[in-house]
Parts: C-alpha cells; sequence; structure tokens
C-alpha cells in the first residue's frame, strides 16, 4: 500500500507493507534524518494506529536525529526514571546486552502514573545470529478473549511496580546484576492501571498488564498471578506477535499503550545494542473513563503528562 500525501507547496509518498496479519508494517520512501511536515507525520500515526509497529530501514540517524524524529510525535521523557542516559543525550536510553538483557514479556515503563505513549528503538550493534525483538498486539489478544473473560477483564486493576522480582528472583542473581538492579529499584513506584486500557486515539481496549503488572486489586498474589498469566497467554499468541529480526541502520516505533514486547535472548552473549527514545504519555484511561493512580513513586522528573490534542483523536 503506498500512502499519497499532498500539502500546500510538497507531495510526500511512502509505503507501508504488512508484515503479518495483525501486526506490523514496513516504511518505506522516507528519509528521517530531514523533518517530518505535518501530514506526513500524521499519516505515519495513522499507519502506527492501525498496525501497532513500524519497522523503518535504511535509516540515517545518529542519537540527535532519533530524538529528532521521535519528538515529532510529542514531548520526549528522559530515558529512564532510574536508569542512567546515554552520555550527553539525557532522553536515550542504552538498550546494551552487556547491561542486562530484557528477555520477559513487558510494556515500557508501566509502574509510573503515565507511561510512554510511543518508543523508538534503533539498532546500533546487531548480533550475526538471533537477538530479535517480539512485539506483541494487545488489542488483537483482548479481541480473543472469550466474552465472559472480556467482561471480567473490564472490572480489573493492577497494581505496576518495579520493586519485585518480575524477572530473575534475586537470589539467583550475581554481584553485576544485583548492582543493575538496586540501580533499576532505585526510586520505587507503584501505580494502579486498568487492565483493559481504553486507547485515547482510536478507541480500541487492550490488555495494558505485562512484566511490571503484580497482582489485581482487591486479589491475593496467588489469585492475581493465576488470572494475569491467563490473560497473558492470549497477548503471547503467536498470532499477535511480529518477530523482528534486528539488521544495522533500523529503527522501529511502536505504540507503547497497546502492546508489549520482548527481547530474545539467543545470541551467545555476543554484543547487542539498541538505543531507545521514548515520548511522554497521557494518563491511561479505564472503560467506565476511569484514570489510573499512583501509590508510591514520583516520576515528574522522567515525563511530563501528555495533553491530546483534539486533532489527534479518530
Amino acid at each position: 500500500m503506498t500512502v499519497t500525501l499532498s500539502a500546500p507547496a510538497t507531495s510526500t509518498a511512502f509505503d507501508v507493507q504488512k508484515v503479518t496479519a495483525r501486526i506490523g508494517a514496513q516504511i518505506s520512501g522516507l528519509d528521517l534524518s530531514r523533518p517530518l511536515d505535518a501530514d506526513t507525520v500524521a499519516a505515519i500515526r495513522a499507519a502506527l494506529n492501525e498496525h501497532k509497529a513500524l519497522v523503518f530501514t535504511g535509516v540515517d540517524l545518529d542519537d540527535e536525529g532519533q530524538q529528532r524524529f521521535a519528538r515529532q510525535f510529542g514531548e520526549l521523557t528522559t530515558a529512564h526514571p532510574t536508569v542512567p542516559a546515554v552520555e550527553g543525550a539525557p532522553n536515550v536510553l542504552p538498550v546494551d546486552s552487556e547491561k542486562g538483557v530484557a528477555n520477559h514479556w513487558h510494556t515500557d515503563v508501566t509502574f509510573v502514573l503515565n507511561p510512554p505513549q510511543v518508543s523508538t528503538l534503533r539498532s546500533i550493534v546487531v548480533p550475526p545470529y538471533g537477538g530479535e525483538t517480539l512485539i506483541a498486539n494487545a488489542a488483537a489478544a483482548y479481541r480473543d478473549l472469550p466474552e465472559p473473560l472480556r467482561h471480567f477483564a473490564d472490572t480489573l486493576w493492577a497494581v505496576h511496580t518495579n520493586d519485585y522480582d518480575y524477572a530473575v528472583p534475586q537470589e539467583s542473581l550475581d554481584e553485576e546484576a544485583r548492582q543493575r538492579r538496586e540501580v533499576f529499584t532505585s526510586i520505587k513506584y507503584q501505580t494502579v492501571h486498568p487492565v483493559v486500557r481504553v486507547h485515547p486515539l482510536t478507541g480500541e481496549r487492550g490488555l495494558f498488564i505485562g512484566g511490571f503488572a503484580q497482582r489485581i486489586v482487591g486479589l491475593s498474589a496467588g489469585e492475581s498471578r493465576k488470572i494475569l498469566d491467563l490473560l497473558q497467554s492470549y497477548v503471547t499468541r503467536p498470532e499477535n506477535i511480529l518477530r523482528w529480526r534486528w539488521s544495522p541502520n533500523q529503527l522501529v516505533l511502536f505504540d507503547n499503550r497497546i502492546t508489549q514486547h520482548y527481547a530474545v535472548d539467543n545470541y551467545d552473549g555476543l554484543p547487542r545494542r539498541l538505543n531507545r527514545v521514548t515520548v511522554a504519555g497521557d494518563i491511561p484511561v479505564g472503560i467506565e473513563g476511569g484514570p489510573s493512580y499512583s501509590i508510591k513513586g514520583d516520576a515528574s522528573h522522567y515525563s511530563s503528562v501528555a495533553e491530546l490534542a483534539a486533532t489527534q483523536r479518530q
């Protein structure tokens, strides 16, 4: 599919090719190193709303260029609430295999009140094999739920936190990994989000859970884990997943409000480095209009709350 846009003085065209039926499209015909006109940004946003994750290949971007591209979709967050940024680039987070792997399903930074709306990942060092990123469509997962389970999920709220063993038990960590976890939890956050989030632009409902969701409000830890695991099994169905094999000079843009992702640790410890830049998000809202709320932790140094312009909503 080719998208052609006309502006008063120029015309912009780019190609959108679906990668899978439910998630992912590859974009070609755009030079991301140059500022994009408003119509082009709007068309990329529309493609993102539809496909949830967009892949750009052959990009010629450095850290400054990646930040400039991401900023066209809104105000940037700093790199992370607790993890240090790339030196000299406070909005860029190094996703570096030498500093740990993110091989667990998650949505970025859901332990704060307003997680990022979109994330960008740019390939810096790519292993000769493996190292794929999986991205799952949480809206398709919600639609897959049997009706009784869907109605049940609609009523639930979950506590998200950065302060529990969501990936690896504390006792199994070596000293270096323990130090990384201490940094990650140096500010402790707890935030309550709806299990079913309404996307502010499309109105779609999606399962808003993932690795930082610790328990369901009103239920025990054991009960919560069984329910979260059941719902998560729908998110990670193969039909809902884009499996992207990285090459040099690629950038992936994904909607953090309605996806989860996972970095596959299948490259024998070889170097792998992506740089991440995220765009400030709005406060999640459940199906009855109730917003998320914070229990612990101030993230104002990390992100302002995005105000959505009426023209962005569909």
